[in-house]
């Protein structure tokens, strides 16, 4: 295993629980048919998810604190680190039978996050990096692309889904980032999309109204992956803002200028 202790604590976690998610991924398909019931079930998943991380991640570091998607914050003996934990990111392809989807943990200390880890159960993909240790996927260290030109970028959003307020905002964004670059997709998981701009997959990826366990993880990974991670407003702060910009660096400010109109 790469890495301290710490990371070999968060990668155990996640294999965990994703070794209990893609058993429940394959029931999904035999429940398609009743909507309700998919729902439920995936909400279940979801729960005895984020059970198996805060067992393995609290069992391992019981002072920690602690915030997750589910199960709200815990304040640990240590004020200075928590866990940010989302254990299922990407829950509408999982409820439809699309293998598109993450466990993500990130550590904080003293307000960053100093290591993180994004697992793709469905794919086995691993992604994981700590501050000063460089960015990995499974055995291989990965680096943001190098593409400096927009027209030969592709970057990830996330579109606003059922009314929400973030919609106009984001229509306005992709008429100015389109006919600029080569393409736009939305796969509906902001942590894989966050590990796939670390990878050298997508150029950049950019959303707003998002949590911090969207975006912990993710945010060490693309650092370490020699890439730009801010919140969209240059003065904001990505976890608190709830929004976040990251590219490559040849691409970054060309990119950021785009999406701050």
């Amino acid at each position: 295993m790469i890495g301290s202790a710490n990371l070999n604590i968060m990668q155990k976690a996640a294999r965990k629980a994703g070794r209990s998610l893609v058993k429940d991924f394959r029931e999904v398909e035999n429940l398609q048919v009743s909507m309700k019931g998919a729902g439920d079930f995936v909400s279940k998943a979801d729960i005895a998810a984020e059970a198996i991380l805060k067992e393995e991640l609290l069992g391992a570091r019981p002072t920690y604190g602690w915030i997750a998607e589910e199960g709200g914050e815990i304040e640990g003996e240590d004020p200075t680190r928590r866990w940010i934990v989302d254990p299922l990111d990407g829950t509408t392809n999982f409820l439809h039978g699309l293998p598109h989807w993450a466990i993500s943990i990130a550590l904080e200390h003293k307000g960053k996050i100093v290591a993180g880890v994004i697992y793709d159960a469905a794919k086995d993909e691993m992604f994981f990096a700590e501050k000063g240790a460089g960015a990995w996927m499974n055995e291989s260290r990965i680096r943001v692309s190098g593409r400096h030109r927009m027209i030969e970028s592709i970057f990830a959003t996330g579109l606003p889904f059922g009314g929400r307020s973030d919609l106009p905002a984001t229509l306005q964004d992709l008429a100015r980032l389109m006919p600029a670059c080569a393409g736009v997709r939305r796969w509906g998981s902001a942590a894989l999309d966050m590990a796939y701009v670390a990878a050298g997959r997508y150029e950049g990826f950019w959303e707003r109204r998002l949590n911090a366990w969207d975006m912990a993880a993710g945010i060490i990974l693309v650092k370490e992956a020699g890439g730009f991670a801010q919140a969209i407003d240059p003065e904001g702060h990505i976890l608190s803002d709830g929004e976040v910009i990251c590219a490559n660096e040849p691409i970054f400010e060309t990119f950021a200028k785009v999406i701050r109109g």
